[in-house]
């Protein structure tokens, strides 16, 4: 069977980009289509593959910042050239699944989320852009929403990233969708030999709604010690009201290896923000850790409360001070943490998805 995959873009290698990567490794074959595609960003995942990009990349900065052309991207998905692929398999939270698609084709959809920043999230998203920003979502979102919609016609099967996830498509397109959970590296991170610390973890860009500022100002308040993993808007800000103390590190970005050994040390990972589905919860019992989470989205679906970690109700210092004060009175081991991440394996991820492709 002759097999297209689509991506968005591929100029960095994130969730979605791994997912990718899996699916590739179920269809050796397979042909890639994206938007754009910069090579020497994807860390070989696509070496030895044909890889066709769309009109996007040959703009000015197309392949540096494919999101500017969003406006575009439902014409430059249709024209995308897929005549004769019998399987089309995208990974989608952008407008990449509104492709032509050949006639008699099987047109399967993962489906990280509907574009966060045109339905759940519009409004959290504009009220961070800036002047630019917010005039462009005011001149294309109708329009981007209508396409959005469109684009799902050509869809024959959706499969939703979570549970959150499918009832966000099924409110959205009206389709019902099977819940495949993505990959994780759990044999990488469970590699990590557990003693932990005297600190608490945040990971993940510094974006507003990933609320870093929560972990922030809970662990100031209760002086209690934070490593800040991750780089994005929001870390001036917070290095400002951090000041001099010294019980809040940030510490960037970090590869693989440096990051499994804070998991494994850490004591427990806080993670305050509402996410569609969440890795970073998942590596974290991998490496032994329990983790402290807002208790909304996918962090109900990888955390298991009571045993691998815990909930706080809602987005508040004084809700996420709480939980850490009831964490502290409380027992977690690293084995069930690490038992409950292997249901989340690679392997796990591409028996359930070759069930689904080979129907």
């Amino acid at each position: 069977m002759k097999a297209a995959l689509l991506h968005y873009w591929l100029t960095n290698v994130r969730g979605g980009e791994k997912v990718l990567a899996a699916l590739g490794e179920m269809l050796p074959e397979a042909d890639v289509f994206t938007h754009a595609y910069v090579r020497g960003n994807m860390e070989g995942l696509f070496d030895g593959r044909k890889v066709t990009e769309s009109f996007i990349a040959s703009m000015p900065f197309g392949r540096k910042h494919p999101q500017a052309y969003l406006p575009l991207m439902p014409a430059a998905s249709r024209s995308l050239k897929l005549d004769g692929y019998e399987l089309v398999v995208s990974s989608e939270s952008g407008p990449i699944k509104g492709i032509r698609k050949p006639k008699g084709a099987r047109h399967v959809c993962y489906c990280h989320t509907p574009m966060r920043y045109l339905w759940d999230m519009h409004d959290e998203y504009f009220r961070t852009a800036g002047i630019g920003g917010k005039l462009a979502m005011k001149l294309f979102t109708p329009y981007l929403r209508r396409e959005d919609l469109k684009s799902a016609e050509s869809v024959d099967e959706f499969v939703a990233n979570s549970v959150f996830v499918a009832e966000r498509i099924k409110r959205i397109y009206g389709r019902d969708s099977v819940v495949v959970h993505p990959p994780v590296d759990v044999e990488f991170f469970s590699a990590a030999k557990r003693k932990a610390g005297d600190y608490y973890l945040y990971v993940g860009e510094l974006r507003d709604y990933k609320r870093p500022d929560l972990a922030v100002a809970a662990t100031l308040r209760m002086n209690r010690n934070l490593i800040v993993v991750g780089n994005g808007k929001q870390c001036s800000r917070l290095e400002c009201e951090v000041g001099g103390r010294s019980n809040v590190v940030f510490a960037g970005r970090m590869a693989d290896e440096k990051l499994r050994g804070l998991y494994a040390g850490a004591k427990a990972l806080l993670f305050p923000g509402l996410e569609d589905f969440g890795i970073v919860p998942v590596e974290a019992q991998a490496a032994g850790c329990p983790v402290i989470a807002y208790g909304a989205g996918g962090a109900l679906e990888t955390v298991v409360e009571g045993r691998t970690g815990m909930f706080f109700k809602e987005q508040t210092v004084e809700s996420l001070c709480a939980a850490i004060e009831e964490f502290e009175s409380c027992e977690f081991t690293a084995d069930a943490c690490r038992e409950n991440a292997r249901q989340f394996a690679k392997s796990v991820f591409i028996d359930k998805m070759k069930g689904i492709l080979v129907r």
